[in-house]
């Protein structure tokens, strides 16, 4: 058994779309944007798009969904009214996943934007706990994203996610979402085979393999510990096969949906070359 291999599929035209589009590539497991991604509101999910939604679901037989949200939230803001709003969006994606019974909520773990890293974490953990309290029944995973270590973002290191999962009251509620990319411009060495498998042991001992609940697959254009986050196609990057190939036939994270960021085209043709390659490195 090896990863549910996915890919961020476009909802244009409502996110029954998306199904198909993510089938249509090969994809087993989808990520979606659930609303506009650079907008604060969006209209509610009408009901028919919902009812289309399941029942493409349930055709094309797509189970594992992630929606990534909003790039404009920022759930560890020191501003008061961009907290407020980050809050309000946050709260409506998790709703909005709800609503399409989508598992997973991938989002980055914001920006302390000079409060520093511990007053950011502290903030962030207040927050979602403040939205999961308004929120007891939502069943959705948040998933906290590894990010590159551009500017004050946080998520940069393992122990700060470990920190923010440490000072978050529901821990059930919460997970992680691992992306390749971001992890070696953070600092990780993907390079080879072996320390691939030294960072995942790494995660382990830090955050703990039983948080890890999406990947994101992607090589990076940048070099080691750049803190830039540029994805490349599989393979083709500064990363290299050997972590891939590790990463597909490590037993620990099989099963977990693994989630294609990588360049676009309109035919698909660019989602089925890493696709197919990613494939191709399984050994079991």
């Amino acid at each position: 058994m090896t990863l549910d291999f996915g890919t961020h599929a476009s909802a244009s035209g409502g996110v029954h779309e998306s199904l198909q589009r993510a089938a249509d590539v090969g994809a087993t497991s989808a990520q979606i944007f659930s609303k506009n991604e650079r907008q604060w509101i969006a209209k509610p999910l009408d009901p028919g798009v919902v009812e289309s939604f399941h029942i493409e679901r349930e055709r094309t037989g797509i189970r594992q969904m992630v929606i990534h949200d909003s790039y404009l939230i920022n759930l560890a803001s020191p501003k008061e009214d961009l907290l407020e709003k980050s809050m309000a969006a946050f709260t409506d994606e998790l709703e909005r996943g709800q609503i399409l019974d989508i598992q997973y909520l991938v989002t980055h773990p914001g920006a302390h934007t000079g409060s520093g890293v511990e007053q950011g974490i502290q903030q962030f953990a207040d927050s979602l706990n403040r939205i999961f309290d308004a929120l007891p029944d939502n069943n959705v995973i948040t998933c906290l994203e590894t990010t590159a270590g551009q500017g004050t973002a946080l998520g940069r290191s393992f122990e700060e996610i470990a920190a923010i999962i440490d000072l978050v009251e529901a821990k059930e509620r919460v997970g992680v979402c691992f992306d390749t990319c971001h992890a070696f411009a953070a600092g990780y060495d993907l390079r080879t085979e072996e320390a691939t498998v030294t960072v995942f042991d790494e995660f382990d001992r830090v955050i703990g393999l039983d948080k890890l609940r999406v990947l994101h697959l992607n090589d990076s254009k940048q070099s080691f510990a750049s803190n830039k986050d540029r994805h490349e196609h599989i393979g083709k990057g500064e990363i290299g096969p050997g972590a891939f190939r590790a990463i597909v036939n490590d037993p620990r994270l099989a099963g977990l949906p693994a989630i294609l960021e990588t360049e676009k085209d309109d035919a698909g043709e660019y989602d089925r070359m890493n696709l197919e390659f990613l494939r191709g490195l399984v050994t079991g």
